[in-house]
């Protein structure tokens, strides 16, 4: 018996949560998930975790933060809890999770070029106009494509051609 635990050697879900650094109203959700098996009950309706559940919520919570979901990982220990073993499946998962960041790693170098090419558009825009006088950085912003850099020869030909229609 542990010191967080009733007289029979479970946890109290406060003190399970406590433990755990989660809220009991998580420990529930993790129960509705089956990630967590259901505690049992008290005669008075307390629940009650077996010690080991504390070492699963440790585990649910360190795969949730490297990005497996809660499905994911239902299912995964659903088979492990049968005596099964899914490691293979837990790699492909973990496999997909590294592909998925890569690519937003991809997405998010491209955004940064394009933000960084667009600031300096804008700079020279503004060390083109007198302080108090627009200088069309919106503008200049709505009229480049999506996913491409606005470089100042464009932001320049841009400019142009709403001068000219005006």
């Amino acid at each position: 018996m542990h010191d967080n635990s009733d007289d029979k050697g479970f946890w109290r879900i406060g003190l399970l949560a406590k433990a755990a650094g989660v809220s009991p109203d998580t420990l529930r959700h993790y129960e509705r998930k089956g990630v967590i098996r259901k505690p049992v009950r008290s005669a008075n309706g307390f629940r009650g975790y077996p010690p080991e559940t504390l070492d699963r919520v440790r585990l649910v919570r360190r795969a949730l933060a490297v990005g497996f979901t809660l499905n994911e990982l239902s299912q995964v220990l659903k088979v492990r809890d049968r005596g099964g073993a899914p490691c293979r499946k837990v790699r492909d998962l973990a496999i997909e999770k590294l592909s998925s960041i890569e690519a937003q790693l991809a997405d998010m170098s491209v955004l940064r070029d394009e933000l960084r090419s667009t600031l300096n558009d804008w700079a020279a825009r503004l060390a083109r106009s007198t302080p108090g006088s627009p200088a069309g950085l919106l503008e200049a912003l709505a009229a480049s494509e999506p996913n491409k850099p606005l470089r100042s020869a464009d932001a320049r030909r841009t400019l142009k051609r709403k001068v000219s229609k005006s």
